[in-house]
C-alpha cells in the first residue's frame, strides 16, 4: 500500500514508475528489502539509494566465486565467511543483503558522518542480524604496520610528485582500517562511477541522488579503483578475493590489465544486466588457485564445477552448449 502513490496506471492498464523520483525509488527498496529480505531499512533524503536487483547479482557473484573453491580458504579464517565492504554508505546494501540471504558477516567502512550514522541505524533496526555486522570509520581508523609500507611503496613508484601529495593521494581504503591478525574471504565495492557531481547528473532517465563522495571523486571510478589494486597488493595475505563492480566496459579493460601488473594470480569479470543497465564485476586474487577444482561425492565419480565466461548477452542455446563442449574437451571432460 504504501508503494500504491509511486504508480501510474495508464489508459491500457499498463502500470509505471518514476525512477527519477528519489521517493519513488527509495520507497521501492524499502519495500522489497522487507517483502523480500525480512530487513528493515531508511535512508535520508540525499543519500544514494540502491537497486536491489542488481545489488542481489553481486552479492550472488561472489557466492559463486567462493563455492568454486578455486581459491582456498585463507588458514586463520573462520568457518563464517566475512566479508569487507569499502564504502557501505547510509543504506549499508550489501552487508544487508549478504547476512539476510547467505549468514555472511561484514565489515563496512565509510568516511562521512551521515553515512555512518545511517547505516548504524539500519543494522540496529535488524536485530536478527546486528551480530554479523559491524560498521567502521575509516577517517578514525588506528595506523597499522602496514601504513607505512603502503605510503613507501607509492612514494617509490611515484617519484616524480612531491612525498607528501603522494601520501595525501592515498585513500584510507584497506590501510587502518583492516587490522593486522584479521582475514577476510572477501572484498567488495560500488565505487564512485563519476568524476564530477556534473556528469552524475547527464543521465536524465535516473535519479541523481547521492552525495559527492558516494558518486564521483577526482578521476572517476578507474581512479578509486586503482587504488584499491594498489592497496590490496599490501593485503594479499588478509583476502581471498578483492572485487569491485565497474560502471563503464570502458574501464574495465584497463584495469584488468592493472590488477595482472600488480602481479595478481587470478582474475576474474562478469556482467550484471538488470534491465536497461548494465554494470561489470571485476575479481582478483593473489593467493594460488587449486590446479584441480574437482569435488567426488560418491566413489567412482567425479563432479566437477566451472562457471563459462565471456558469453555475452544474447547468446542461444547453441552458444552456451558450444561453450561448455570446449570448456570438457580442454579439461578432458565427457557428460554423460
Amino acid at each position: 500500500p504504501s508503494f500504491a502513490p509511486f504508480v501510474t496506471v495508464s489508459g491500457g492498464g499498463r502500470a509505471s514508475v518514476d525512477f527519477t523520483d528519489f521517493a519513488a525509488t527509495r520507497e521501492l527498496t524499502r519495500v522489497l528489502l522487507l517483502h523480500d529480505h525480512g530487513v528493515n531499512w531508511w535512508i535520508p533524503d540525499g543519500q544514494l539509494c540502491p537497486t536491489v536487483p542488481n545489488r542481489s547479482n553481486y552479492i550472488h557473484w561472489i557466492e559463486d566465486l567462493l563455492s568454486s573453491d578455486l581459491i582456498p580458504r585463507i588458514s586463520n579464517s573462520s568457518e563464517t565467511v566475512r566479508g569487507f565492504d569499502i564504502g557501505t554508505g547510509a543504506n549499508c546494501i550489501y552487508p544487508l543483503l549478504g547476512a539476510s540471504l547467505l549468514g555472511w558477516s561484514f565489515v563496512g567502512s565509510d568516511v562521512t558522518d551521515v553515512a555512518l550514522e545511517w547505516a548504524k541505524r539500519n543494522v540496529e533496526s535488524n536485530p536478527h542480524l546486528a551480530g554479523l555486522i559491524e560498521i567502521r570509520n575509516a577517517n578514525e581508523a588506528p595506523c597499522s604496520s602496514k601504513s607505512e609500507t603502503v605510503a613507501e611503496e607509492a612514494v617509490r613508484e611515484n617519484t616524480s610528485e612531491p612525498v607528501d601529495s603522494v601520501v595525501r593521494s592515498i585513500a584510507p581504503i584497506f590501510v587502518g582500517v583492516v587490522k593486522d591478525s584479521e582475514s577476510f574471504d572477501f572484498c567488495m565495492c560500488n565505487p564512485p562511477f563519476f568524476e564530477s557531481m556534473e556528469e552524475a547528473g547527464l543521465n536524465p532517465k535516473t535519479s541523481c541522488a547521492g552525495t559527492a563522495e558516494e558518486m564521483a571523486c577526482p578521476g572517476g571510478e578507474q581512479a578509486f579503483i586503482t587504488h584499491i589494486i594498489e592497496d590490496s597488493v599490501s593485503f594479499k595475505n588478509s583476502f581471498r578475493w578483492f572485487t569491485s563492480m565497474v560502471g563503464r566496459k570502458a574501464n574495465l579493460k584497463l584495469l584488468v590489465s592493472k590488477v595482472r601488473e600488480a602481479g595478481a594470480s587470478v582474475v576474474k569479470t562478469t556482467e550484471f544486466v538488470q534491465g536497461q543497465t548494465a554494470r561489470w564485476g571485476l575479481a582478483w586474487s593473489f593467493i594460488a588457485p587449486r590446479k584441480n577444482v574437482i569435488r567426488s561425492s560418491t566413489p567412482g565419480k567425479v563432479h566437477h564445477s566451472f562457471m563459462l565466461q565471456g558469453l555475452r548477452r544474447g547468446n542461444g542455446a547453441f552458444q552456451v552448449l558450444k561453450s561448455a563442449e570446449t570448456f570438457f574437451c580442454a579439461s578432458n571432460l565427457s557428460c554423460k
